[in-house]
């Protein structure tokens, strides 16, 4: 009865603007997408060319951060919510539960394309290679639960490596980026010690405290969701390291060098066949309660299905495109639009 209650004034304030159809000025003919810092490039390339296709039509797109994004996307149904969201790592369960208590019930989740999580340095520095269990010794607050991190060079961390400050400039917690830099790196680079295994299995919050929390001493520092901006401290400061998504650093490669993880350099072939081991998939999430008053995002969505293949105008802005299986799927979802299940979620 509450969504009923709720849903029922969405509608009529779109009847009341006059907005059913896409050439009104109402909330009918605006769409609000909200989210990925990474993802936000490629949607913003959709709504132009989707707004050139549909005059009248106003597409908002706000790089929030996954995490932030999707605390909005799942804060309620109707004119104030956002009627999609960017993510460049997929929802969580207790996302997902989030969503349902706040009305959302019609999760609809639409994978567009890979990314790989690229760590950069200025351009011109000796080519440095690097394991995810190095990453994660030199940047966890407490490695292995043995005591804080005190590593302050590469060096400490492996004699191999250059006597260099540990100085990484990333993501916060809200972003999906930092999510990724969690899961894809940090938990693989922990797991390389046979005991962080076993906890993972006995005691998974201290697992994850363990094997995810990042020192706060100033060996990483949080540079926001500005990944221009990351760009540009990175390639003026020699010797620091950045994390941030492929298409940021394809875009700038007359100034930014990609660090090499288990010697695996990113570039489109290695992260659309997944062998890098930053390669991750990147999402649009649609909210299906706002379909019926806004049928057009229907066709945003078709729109973006039609640029994200190989060699579309979404590659040329840097979006790796899926392999063929999942492009396939991906393809028949941007159709059919099925909601999520949580049984499909982690």
């Amino acid at each position: 009865m509450t969504k009923s209650l709720f849903l029922l004034p969405f509608a009529a304030l779109l009847a009341a603007c006059g907005s059913g159809g896409e050439s009104g000025s109402g909330s009918g003919s605006q769409l609000k997408i909200v989210g990925s810092s990474t993802v936000y490039p490629f949607s913003t390339a959709v709504a132009e060319q989707f707004q050139q296709a549909h005059p009248g039509t106003n597409v908002i797109v706000e790089s929030t951060g996954s995490g932030a994004g999707i605390k909005l996307f799942c804060s309620g149904v109707g004119n104030d919510h956002p009627d999609m969201v960017n993510s460049s790592r997929r929802l969580k369960a207790s996302e997902f539960d989030s969503c349902a208590a706040a009305g959302v019930n019609q999760v609809i989740e639409v994978p567009v394309g890979i990314d790989g999580l690229t760590l950069i340095e200025a351009k011109g520095q000796p080519a440095l290679n690097l394991t995810t269990q190095q990453i994660y010794e030199a940047l966890a607050a407490n490695p292995y639960g043995k005591g804080p991190n005190k590593a302050q060079t590469w060096k400490d961390i492996d004699p191999s490596l250059p006597a260099t400050k540990i100085r990484v400039l990333g993501p916060p917690p809200t972003s999906g980026t930092r999510d990724s830099l969690s899961e894809l790196i940090m938990e693989k680079g922990c797991q390389a010690n046979p005991e962080m295994k076993a906890l993972k299995d006995s005691n998974e919050d201290q697992y994850k405290d363990v094997c995810t929390k990042i020192r706060e001493d100033g060996a990483f520092v949080e540079a926001g969701e500005n990944d221009n901006l990351l760009v540009q401290k990175v390639s003026a400061d020699p010797g620091t390291l950045g994390v941030l998504g492929y298409s940021f650093f394809e875009e700038n490669q007359d100034k930014l060098q990609p660090v090499a993880i288990a010697g695996i350099t990113p570039t489109t072939d290695t992260i659309s066949n997944l062998e890098y081991p930053g390669a991750r998939k990147l999402y649009v999430y649609v909210k299906g309660e706002h379909l019926q008053a806004k049928p057009m995002m229907r066709e945003f969505i078709a729109t973006y299905a039609s640029m994200w293949g190989k060699d579309g105008p979404l590659q040329r802005r840097g979006l790796v495109p899926l392999g063929a299986a999942d492009a396939g799927a991906s393809g028949e979802q941007a159709k059919a639009l099925k909601p999520l299940q949580k049984s499909e979620l982690n």
